[in-house]
């Protein structure tokens, strides 16, 4: 039997919601036993009561995506899909993230911690700056300050997510997003948006945002594009599944954003736009997840 553990008390609740029903479906859909499960955050105890050997993990952000799910049912020598509770843990703060990246050489803008109630540290980069809450997925909480003026209403949005908060150095150019799978990398998706940024809004609501699969690239150019995520996504311990976000700026040159271990699987995610111009449909994509 299959739990499908979704909801959650983090500010991508209704995402991890809508990518659970979706898993439901497809797992049903191929006669697997299993059921759904909303965590709200305090009903843990409630899933101990169920029979079940599996767990299939769709809750994104603090609590599902930090290694907090996962530490609990590996107390209880449960399995389920995804990276381990450590390596969850590694890979949601985004100060930690870049920091192993960039100590495997592999390139990432350079960025500074901002502390609530200390005082911002000095800033050695040029503005642009993206200011980012540090364990906050789907762009939330973000903003692009231009002038030194902007950026204390900036600060205080992304405070009111986290106490921690990255200042890093906003690169101009296109995004891009490779999915990993199984050990390998998935087609690269070039994301077009008329936001200014992909911002929440671009991610799961707009009718505009484009997402193109062939990329654009050259195989050449799609090819070290792959090779970078999964470098990136293997330095982090990272296990099954997850989605590697670039910049790629005006010199021709990819620069890491972040990593998602458990991306989202909405009708506007990425991961199962990537594995249908694999050859995979939404349903054999959910199957492989769950029996890696």
């Amino acid at each position: 039997m299959i739990a499908v553990l979704m909801g959650g008390n983090s500010a991508e609740r209704a995402v991890s919601l809508d990518g659970g029903n979706a898993i439901y479906r497809a797992l049903k859909n191929q006669a697997v036993d299993c059921f759904k499960f909303d965590w709200c955050g305090n009903n843990l105890s409630e899933l101990w009561t169920r029979d079940f050997d599996r767990a299939f993990i769709i809750l994104h952000g603090r609590g599902g995506e930090d290694g907090t799910i996962q530490q609990q049912l590996e107390k209880r020598n449960i399995a389920y899909t995804g990276s381990n509770s450590s390596s969850s843990k590694r890979c949601i703060n985004k100060d930690t993230t870049k920091t192993i990246w960039n100590q495997h050489r592999l390139p990432v803008p350079p960025w500074a911690l901002a502390n609530i109630g200390h005082s911002i540290p000095k800033i050695e980069f040029s503005l642009p700056w993206a200011i980012k809450p540090i364990l906050e997925g789907s762009s939330i909480g973000i903003s692009k300050v231009r002038h030194l003026a902007e950026l204390d209403k900036a600060l205080a949005l992304a405070w009111q997510y986290d106490s921690q908060v990255l200042i890093e150095k906003w690169i101009e150019g296109e995004e891009y997003s490779v999915t990993i799978l199984n050990g390998g990398a998935l087609p690269a998706i070039k994301i077009v948006t008329n936001q200014g940024f992909y911002d929440y809004e671009s991610k799961y609501h707009s009718d505009k945002t484009r997402y193109l699969c062939p990329c654009g690239l050259t195989d050449a150019g799609e090819q070290r594009l792959q090779k970078i995520a999964l470098k990136a996504f293997n330095v982090l311990g990272a296990k099954t599944w997850g989605r590697i976000d670039f910049i790629i700026d005006s010199d021709n040159n990819p620069q890491l954003l972040e990593i998602n271990t458990i991306p989202g699987m909405t009708q506007h995610s990425l991961a199962p736009m990537a594995a249908k111009a694999a050859g995979l449909s939404f349903d054999a994509l959910v199957l492989s997840i769950l029996n890696a």
